[in-house]
């Protein structure tokens, strides 16, 4: 390992197989603000605006912000805000430098310097891939007005700590100075994403001032969009490997798929880049897409992550390997695709043939346990949804409500046959608390339900939680194998 770090005065003598930006980045001037800089966002959105720049739109350069940590801005800031990009298959390895992000910031140490990019009249969409937790709703689905940092921003609108606090005031100052409202472009897996935030973020600005709030209903926009990369986290095997071939060192490098997907409703009044170019398909209605992408590729993530923890499996290729496991996944996208709208021109054959080669890449290495975090924020729009509407239409979700019986027990296994903190939800205190109580399975479902919101007010949600009940008895009595063979699937081991 040399003492050299990846930077603009070192990218020049990379290996001739490294792809670096072939732009002036001096010249690039900022035009997005991306809250939550994360490995997401540095496999996804950030490489398709490096597109951009490398074509010569060269004022859509990205200030990074984190919500919490400073960890990526201290890798990423002796690098000049460059990173690798490893894209792996099963057949190999291609790196490239991606030079998009200009500056990063983070909001618990500096709140006016973000607030200041975020007014900048430059900014002209703000991003987020904030992960479904930071939106802070109750269970639901409206915001949790009791929570602490919510409260907090409310009383301190000058030094906010959340997405809303940020969001909100730096929309006011912005109507202040007269300076036109940024796009709003959700990249979370929320149903409806652009709308949800949306609606989040007017009922937030109506607890401050009822102007602001009908200013955010009305002039600013909130285009939904989809986003599909499996971005796995990075090891240090993985930062000693990319080091190495690079020559220098790259503190953090992220590893992801060939596979890239994103879709967006063409909502910009304030401009934006040019990313049709770059495979991004620009819909008037993303919902159909987000559906797809929900129920089939999250919602098995989700399966195959909480059956391969249950079972063993540390990683999805491993797990997914497992014939039973994938008999599983294919009975699973059997009783989600019914739910899926009929008009839109879906191909879900060739979507979940895409699925199943991309599950089975080897050299991805994607944990099954970061999968599994935050599963009650996870599963009402990847699980429960499908499961509501397959029930009203008279037809039994069996496999889908597995999902959420694994997410259960594999909490309970933590401490016991999982190490204690495998793997983190928002529910974990409140979780813990049932399990010292030893309740029955129906008794635990039914709580968990409560606890989460899964299908609250809905008429299935009884049902729901009989069939939940049903598949933990046997998960606790006989494991996986019990509960496959409840659905006539053997449990062979490859």
């Amino acid at each position: 390992m040399t003492d050299r770090r990846l930077s603009n005065s070192t990218r020049q003598a990379l290996p001739a197989s490294v792809a670096i930006p072939g732009y002036d980045r001096d010249s690039v001037v900022p035009g997005i603000v991306h809250l939550g800089v994360g490995a997401f966002h540095r496999a996804h959105q950030a490489a398709y605006v490096d597109d951009c720049l490398a074509a010569g739109e060269t004022d859509w350069g990205i200030v990074g912000v984190s919500l919490r940590s400073a960890d990526t801005r201290d890798a990423l800031g002796p690098q000049d805000g460059l990173y690798t990009l490893a894209v792996r298959s099963s057949d190999g390895e291609s790196l490239r430098v991606v030079g998009s992000i200009l500056s990063m910031l983070v909001a618990p140490q500096d709140p006016g310097a973000v607030l200041a990019a975020l007014t900048d009249p430059r900014t002209r969409i703000v991003t987020l891939t904030i992960t479904e937790k930071a939106y802070l709703r109750a269970a639901g689905g409206e915001l949790d007005k009791t929570h602490p940092d919510i409260v907090h921003d409310l009383a301190n609108p000058q030094i906010p700590r959340t997405a809303q606090g940020f969001l909100a005031e730096s929309l006011a100052r912005r109507r202040a100075a007269g300076s036109h409202p940024f796009t709003v472009l959700c990249c979370d897996n929320l149903p409806a994403n652009g709308a949800t935030l949306h609606r989040l973020l007017v009922e937030f600005a109506a607890l401050r001032n009822s102007d602001l709030a009908r200013h955010i209903a009305d002039e600013v926009a909130f285009p939904s969009s989809m986003v599909d990369r499996i971005v796995p986290a990075t090891t240090d095997a993985d930062r000693a490997r990319i080091s190495g071939q690079l020559g220098v060192e790259d503190a953090w490098p992220v590893m992801t798929e060939p596979f890239c997907q994103w879709v967006i409703e063409d909502d910009f009044p304030a401009g934006r880049p040019a990313w049709e170019k770059f495979g991004v398909t620009m819909v008037g209605d993303v919902g159909p897409f987000e559906d797809m992408k929900l129920r089939l590729l999250n919602g098995s993530h989700s399966a195959i992550a909480y059956l391969g923890l249950l079972s063993g499996y540390e990683t999805v290729d491993r797990a997914f390997a497992d014939p039973a496991i994938r008999q599983f996944v294919d009975g699973l996208w059997a009783e989600a695709i019914p739910t899926l709208p009929k008009d839109a021109g879906l191909d879900t054959a060739d979507y979940t043939a895409q699925l199943a080669k991309r599950y089975s890449n080897t050299a991805l290495a994607h944990r099954t346990a970061q999968i599994a975090n935050d599963g009650s924020q996870k599963l009402p729009q990847r699980i429960v949804a499908s499961a509501m509407e397959r029930l009203s239409a008279g037809a039994p979700p069996a496999y889908l409500m597995l999902v959420v019986a694994a997410w259960i027990a594999a909490c309970e296994a933590r401490g016991e046959a999982l190490p204690e903190h495998h793997f983190t939800d928002p529910l974990d205190a409140a979780l813990a608390a049932l399990d010292t109580r030893h309740l029955s399975a129906k008794e635990t479902a039914t709580a968990v339900f409560d606890l989460a919101g899964f299908a609250k007010g809905g008429a299935e949600r009884l049902t729901l939680i009989d069939l939940a009940a049903a598949h933990l008895e046997r998960l606790r009595q006989g494991g996986v194998a019990a509960a496959f063979a409840a659905l006539g699937i053997g449990n062979e081991k490859p």
